[in-house]
């Protein structure tokens, strides 16, 4: 999966272990587009208890958290550059809102990628606390507010 998924920032940041364990942990956080019976983008979420990330947060699944840990945000190498990651994305945080127990979503990102967050209504909350290696990270947060959309053929 690492060779053939790229972030928006490059490589996708998990190993298919790491996939593997928050699929099993939390299924109902993850989400694909598949065409055609293939799957071509996903995004990996966990859940997270405090108000910041820590490197806990990279590893660990909190089963009463509020929050959602977007992980990643991963699409194919032959479909990238066709909107398919803020689609992605958008569609993702409107289910968030189905879920009555999820408050906000947060993740961290390089300082270049926060443009693209802010399109689908991150706000910045700052450096991040957690690096790797060299690289540092803006956390972002996206309030999840209400649940307009939990009503009769919502979609929810």
């Amino acid at each position: 999966m690492k060779s053939a998924f790229i972030s928006v920032s490059g490589e996708c940041p998990l190993h298919l272990d790491e996939v593997r364990h928050f699929l099993s942990l939390c299924p109902e956080l993850s989400l694909g587009w598949f065409e055609e019976g293939r799957l071509v983008a996903f995004i990996i979420g966990s859940l997270w208890d405090q108000e910041r990330l820590t490197t806990d947060a990279l590893t660990l699944h909190k089963p009463h958290g509020t929050t959602v840990h977007i992980h990643v945000l991963a699409v194919h190498r032959t479909f990238r550059q066709q909107g398919k990651g803020s689609i992605l994305m958008w569609r993702y945080l409107q289910y968030l809102r189905c879920l009555p127990y999820v408050r906000r979503a947060v993740l961290m990102c390089e300082d270049f990628l926060v443009p693209f967050y802010q399109k689908s209504g991150f706000k910045v909350q700052g450096p991040s606390e957690i690096t790797v290696g060299p690289l540092a990270f803006i956390e972002m947060l996206y309030p999840v507010r209400g649940h307009a959309f939990m009503r009769r053929n919502s979609g929810c």
